[in-house]
């Protein structure tokens, strides 16, 4: 547009995703707080001479400058980055560390994912992708259960949260023994269809937990019920999303041993201290193939 000279305006955002563009630019896709998903180049951030390309890495929390119309009505949908702070960069800290490394890119996809529309502000997924990172960086909690908790709650942002006190088709209240990813969660013996999945209590258990934030049920979990609560979240994410995550297979679960799921139609330990009013945690998950 003849004349049009571009807003600067400021905001903090987390960065999901760095690429290439050109010998010296890199195209930044961001998660900010209030003006949601956004691209913006960087420009001469690739130079060894650039004052902030460090800046500019992945799982940062940056405060930016950027020049460009918020709102997307006029100029390019690229915005461009005129100053950066780091708040806390928390890539540095996850870069000797694989499965923290895995796991902080499996977030950063699935807030990319979640927010399809660029520029349409989600405040309280910006603060769980954040708080995710945080956690992460901290090591408050074992890697899976963090990555675990951030993928529920992120489906109960978008409306896609499993089923876990219910039948997810008639809504009969209950803990229910099967699990239907295409039903939407729980399902009670009526609604239950062929192929459902039979986790151990315990899994379900996990799932509420950490949708809930008992950290300290989670915490108390053994290998084995992490292992298939991830394979039930996994599935019901990419359920919804309608298409694989690339990064959750890289993720590191742990190494099979003792805990872990035993073949369909196996048993094994996997035994967890019960939450209030759970039944006895069985390992394992059976599928009902009729």
């Amino acid at each position: 547009m003849a004349g049009y000279r571009r807003q600067l305006y400021r905001d903090d955002a987390v960065v999901l995703r760095v690429q290439k563009l050109g010998e010296s630019d890199r195209i930044i896709t961001l998660l900010t707080r209030r003006h949601g998903r956004l691209r913006a180049v960087a420009r001469g951030v690739r130079r060894t001479s650039s004052r902030f390309g460090a800046r500019l890495e992945p799982f940062g929390h940056v405060d930016l400058q950027l020049a460009g119309d918020p709102k997307g009505n006029q100029g390019s949908s690229l915005h461009t980055v005129s100053q950066v702070e780091g708040i806390d960069l928390y890539g540095k800290r996850f870069l000797g560390d694989y499965p923290r490394y895995t796991a902080a890119s499996a977030i950063a996809e699935t807030a990319e994912r979640l927010t399809p529309v660029e520029r349409e502000p989600s405040l309280r997924l910006f603060q769980l992708t954040l708080g995710a990172l945080k956690s992460l960086a901290r090591g408050e909690h074992a890697t899976t259960l963090v990555l675990d908790a951030y993928l529920l709650r992120g489906m109960a942002q978008a409306g896609w949260a499993p089923a876990l006190t219910a039948c997810a088709v008639c809504g009969t209240p209950g803990k229910h023994r099967a699990f239907s990813v295409p039903a939407g969660g729980t399902v009670c013996p009526d609604c239950r269809p062929p192929g459902a999945a039979h986790p151990a209590p315990a899994t379900v258990d996990l799932m509420s937990a950490l949708t809930t934030g008992d950290w300290a049920y989670a915490d108390a979990t053994e290998n084995g019920i992490r292992r298939e609560c991830s394979g039930l979240v996994a599935a019901h994410l990419q359920w919804h999303l309608e298409r694989a995550l690339r990064s959750l297979p890289l993720v590191d679960r742990g190494a099979p041993g003792s805990g872990t799921v035993p073949p369909p139609g196996g048993a094994g330990p996997g035994v967890v201290p019960p939450r209030p009013g759970a039944g006895p945690a069985a390992a394992g998950v059976n599928r009902e193939n009729t």
